[in-house]
């Protein structure tokens, strides 16, 4: 044994007869930066967007096989800590090294290393462990939600997002959506306008598309007093669900904004780690919680945070960051593993882009999204326009 290595040996697959782990250990990783141009602007309470900036991993075994991950920002460090830059750092300084040589396919031990290695950086954990599940699916020619229980589910609805701020212009998409039955189901955020202007303009588009069901995204934009104030407002629109909508560090004001409001109210921001979950679960703050690999740093872990969820009484919702369709891959293996998604999804990214990053394996229709079944995620990456849009070559460490 050697005591130095961070992954320590095990005695599973080691012993199966004909099973050879020595080709799927780490022989090189690579990280790569790039800005994906989107359809129109997408605004938060806190910033907007045009591109989204996307931290690549790509992850080389022995056996040739080749897994990728995604590492998510909106808008840089406004949403968490983390950065483009920050994620790609981390990984090939601190991460990259504690996993090369090392078996890909012990991800308990390769996220245990990466705990030891770097505290939070979730987003960059998240995206090496897409990789590694990647790769050794291509390996093993096995869907990478086989390796995390089995499938449950084909296919969630998708929920799309409305975030221009220009009323008009979410009308016609909205419309369009609806009738092109791509999405029924629509998240607008607020937050980044005075209450009275946001219900204002929540209130046009509920009445240009009656048929549709409405979440509203506060993204830390309100104050207790403001949720007492306007939510009645919201449940007069027939509002369906309100996510975060008091700053992240205050559970208590979340708990109080939960406790009063008849529209369900769901944590994002809020609750990253399962400490955080379980935090948010013992005093109510938010009875829907939103489940997202950049809050919980690998497939395995955003599986253990439903657990930790569903355990506490909260229903659960497959949340995103725009992610490309590699990311959103990487979110459908794991949550079509799940006993149950209350909510479904909102892996709509590869759509808001104007360009996605993989040619295959992600299937939009009748308002659902299927779970990819190929090897490893399931998507076919489009290296070509990767290099289109990067902003500069590979960065590589090999063991």
């Amino acid at each position: 044994m050697n005591l130095a290595s961070p992954i320590a040996p095990t005695a599973t697959l080691a012993r199966v007869p004909g099973f050879d782990e020595a080709r799927l250990r780490i022989r090189a990783i690579e990280t790569r930066i790039v800005n994906a141009p989107t359809t129109r602007a997408h605004k938060l309470s806190n910033t907007e967007i045009h591109h989204k900036a996307i931290v690549l991993a790509r992850v080389h075994l022995a056996d040739g096989s080749v897994g990728y991950g995604e590492g998510s920002t909106l808008g840089g460090p406004r949403w968490a800590e983390e950065s483009p830059e920050s994620i790609q750092s981390c990984i090939d300084r601190y991460l990259a090294p504690v996993l090369l040589g090392q078996p890909a396919n012990r991800f308990e031990a390769a996220a245990r290393a990466m705990r030891k290695a770097a505290a939070r950086n979730t987003a960059a954990k998240a995206a090496l462990d897409m990789a590694l599940y990647d790769a050794v699916g291509h390996a093993l020619g096995l869907p990478a939600a086989q390796l995390l229980g089995g499938r449950i589910h084909d296919s969630f609805e998708v929920i799309w997002a409305l975030a221009s701020g220009d009323p008009d212009q979410e009308i016609e998409e909205a419309r369009h959506k609806y009738e092109s039955r791509a999405h029924r189901r629509f998240k607008i955020k607020v937050g980044f306008a005075e209450p009275r202007d946001d219900i204002a303009r929540l209130a046009r588009i509920v009445a240009a598309v009656p048929e549709c069901d409405i979440i509203v995204d506060v993204n830390q934009g309100w104050t207790a007093a403001q949720c007492q104030r306007w939510i009645p407002a919201l449940e007069e629109l027939g509002v369906a669900l309100i996510e975060q909508p008091v700053v992240a560090d205050d559970l208590a004001a979340l708990a109080r904004v939960t406790a009063r409001s008849r529209i369900p109210v769901m944590i994002d921001e809020g609750a990253f780690s399962l400490g955080d979950i379980a935090r948010a679960g013992a005093i109510a703050a938010g009875s829907v919680l939103s489940l997202k690999l950049v809050k919980s740093g690998g497939l395995m872990e955003m599986k253990r945070a439903a657990g930790v969820g569903t355990a506490h009484g909260m229903e659960l919702y497959g949340g995103c960051l725009l992610e490309s369709g590699i990311g959103a891959a990487a979110h459908l293996a794991v949550l079509s593993t799940l006993p149950e998604l209350h909510w479904g999804t909102e892996h709509f990214g590869p759509r808001i882009l104007t360009r996605d990053l993989t040619t295959a394996g992600l299937d939009f229709a009748d308002f659902h999204v299927a779970c990819p079944t190929g090897p490893g995620l399931g998507v076919a990456v489009d290296d070509a326009y990767l290099d289109d849009i990067a902003e500069a070559d590979w960065r590589s460490a090999r063991a």
